[in-house]
């Protein structure tokens, strides 16, 4: 059997080796650390989570929990990693980073069929079946080799990540304990509540606060999903109190009111010990972080176990150079997956790996490619996104349910329409070549 190589070992690199080995097909996994890391990752493990430890909701009639749903129906790595070291996080999906992590890397290192090469590569092999998932922090050699490769200078994004702070240092006299609206068990977020004179003086150190220099950013550079808080402040008054400050669905029990803003705190581990400013991604200066997040009210002498980061991201022009199956058009023994390839969020970028390593595994065992997945399907509809050439300005995309296709559906009502579309994309992955001995 054919051997395939894997370059990368995060999100997407680990679960298209795992979905190549589970077919029988053998791996070769090429991960540069721990020898080496990028700069805005620590951890050893695979599968490293850097912004968050949040994969988004986990209800079926929001897109991304769909997403997941076929992943699992398709004998995700990752999703079984995801359930297995989940912390509380209300209707999202949470889970401990460095358990997940540890989880992922495990499993890889126990399977016989994959074996593990620790190197920096510089560039891919001339022959051979290979999947690149370098991640969309790939730079020096290979990202010139890539280049020179399809002929052009990849696209590129910044994107950023929030603080991490030490529970024990969190003031809960002035916080406290609730999911927004109830949701969840027990109240799976801490809440930093403020009036509109804390509110107001915070936004006006925020916005006037001095930034890390970042080679070449704008704020129009930056992802949406992303998009650092400083940035957000600068753009009105209430653009916090609509975005990761919102207050609706939470009432303080001192008051019996629902505040004016909201600073919301996430479980980043299962002992509880750390805890994730939600939406909260930066890239002030460390000082400023500092200053500046002290004024939350709780937070007054908060531990920081680590500031936000802002790093530079890059992402293929896809629909010019990528099919259906993640494969460059004009090399077909090639596949890229994960960010790189303009999926943005942790579920997406693991369904690309998934997709494309399925995909090969099945060509390699059955001798002829699958039947893809249509664009009434989460994953297929992902697929079909960064394959389109009809898009024009590409950018990094969410799964969401605006490029899922809902034709066909003569369900009433939007709830009720999104039910149909779901219940059809759930039995179309199940049946499935993909999902065929997961």
């Amino acid at each position: 059997m054919t051997k395939v190589t894997v370059i990368g070992a995060g999100l997407a690199g680990s679960e298209a080796a795992w979905q190549l080995a589970k077919r029988g097909v053998p791996v070769r996994l090429i991960e540069m650390k721990p020898k080496e890391k990028s700069l805005a990752h620590s951890y050893d493990g695979f599968a490293e989570l850097v912004c968050s430890n949040s994969l988004r909701s986990a209800q079926l009639h929001n897109a991304v929990g769909l997403l997941k749903e076929e992943m699992r129906r398709m004998g995700s790595l990752i999703m079984e990693a995801a359930d297995a070291t989940k912390v509380e996080a209300g209707a999202a999906l949470a889970v401990d980073r460095t358990g997940f992590s540890d989880y992922i890397t495990r499993k890889i290192k126990e399977h016989p069929l994959i074996e593990i090469v620790t190197e920096r590569v510089d560039k891919w092999p001339d022959e051979g079946y290979v999947i690149v998932a370098t991640g969309p922090l790939t730079d020096g050699a290979l990202a010139e080799h890539m280049n020179a490769f399809f002929g052009g200078e990849p696209l590129s994004f910044y994107d950023a990540a929030a603080p991490l702070v030490a529970y024990e240092s969190i003031d809960m006299s002035k916080a406290f304990v609730a999911s927004r609206y109830d949701k969840g068990i027990g109240g799976d977020y801490i809440n930093c509540p403020m009036d509109k004179e804390e509110y107001l003086a915070f936004w006006e150190a925020l916005r006037t606060a001095e930034e890390a220099p970042v080679h070449g950013f704008e704020d129009s550079k930056v992802f949406e999903g992303c998009m650092p808080v400083e940035a957000m402040a600068r753009r009105g008054e209430d653009v916090l109190r609509f975005g990761p400050m919102k207050p609706v669905g939470l009432i303080d029990p001192r008051t019996g009111k629902r505040p004016y803003a909201v600073v919301q705190l996430r479980k980043d581990n299962a002992a509880g010990s750390v805890y994730n400013m939600v939406g909260f991604q930066t890239h002030l200066k460390f000082p400023e972080q500092k200053r500046v997040f002290s004024m939350i009210p709780g937070l007054e002498n908060a531990e920081f176990l680590r500031f936000g980061v802002m790093h530079r991201n890059t992402f293929l022009d896809s629909p010019r150079l990528l099919d259906h199956f993640y494969r460059a058009k004009k090399e077909p023994r090639l596949f890229f997956a994960g960010q790189m390839t303009g999926v943005e969020g942790y579920v997406e970028s693991a369904a690309s790996g998934l997709y494309a390593g399925a995909a090969l595994g099945i060509f390699l065992t059955a001798g002829e490619m699958p039947r893809p997945l249509s664009n009434q399907t989460a994953t297929g509809a992902l697929a079909a996104y960064v394959s389109n050439p009809a898009v024009r300005d590409f950018q990094p995309m969410n799964i969401n349910f605006g490029i899922i296709s809902g034709d066909g559906i003569t369900a009433k009502g939007k709830r009720g329409r999104i039910d149909a579309m779901v219940q059809r994309a759930l039995a179309e992955v199940s049946s499935s070549d993909f999902a065929k001995n997961s």
